[in-house]
């Protein structure tokens, strides 16, 4: 009778094991980002970083708002930095991991910005490696451009 007990905990032990790890599993996964909104390393719009066009400015935030950058992504943040030559849009990164971060930034700020100048809809627009306010540093991408937020899965 021992045995029988043993054997029936131990099949219950592996289905409720298997059916968390069901849960935990991304359903249709397989595409690019998958979990990530499309913010995931293989996914077209990270692809776009190009550590060869990175520059840095400084500027005053215009304006920081929510946009999607392609077609299927989740929110991201923006924001309009004003710098003495031009009022640039940069892109920061998904809004579900900027929101959780400690750095807040507003309208009004003086940003240092190190990032990828690349060209979106016939305009200029920065992909954020790091953004400096103050002494705080909010750091987003590699020098290769691999996002903070993909680290979880190296």
């Amino acid at each position: 009778m021992q045995r029988v007990q043993r054997a029936a905990v131990l099949v219950a032990l592996v289905m409720a094991v298997g059916s968390t790890a069901a849960l935990a599993a991304p359903r249709g996964c397989g595409g690019a980002g998958c979990g990530s909104a499309g913010w995931g390393m293989k996914g077209e719009y990270q692809r776009m970083y190009n550590p060869a066009t990175v520059e840095s400015l400084r500027g005053e935030v215009q304006s920081i708002g929510r946009m999607t950058p392609r077609k299927g992504m989740g929110a991201g943040i923006h924001l309009q930095l004003k710098t003495e030559q031009e009022t640039v849009s940069v892109h920061l990164g998904p809004a579900w991991y900027l929101d959780r971060q400690d750095t807040r930034i507003e309208k009004g700020d003086v940003l240092e910005i190190k990032g990828s100048k690349i060209t979106m809809s016939g305009k200029p627009v920065i992909i954020a490696q790091e953004v400096k306010k103050g002494d705080a540093v909010l750091r987003l991408r590699d020098d290769n451009g691999v996002p903070v937020w993909a680290g979880w899965r190296r």
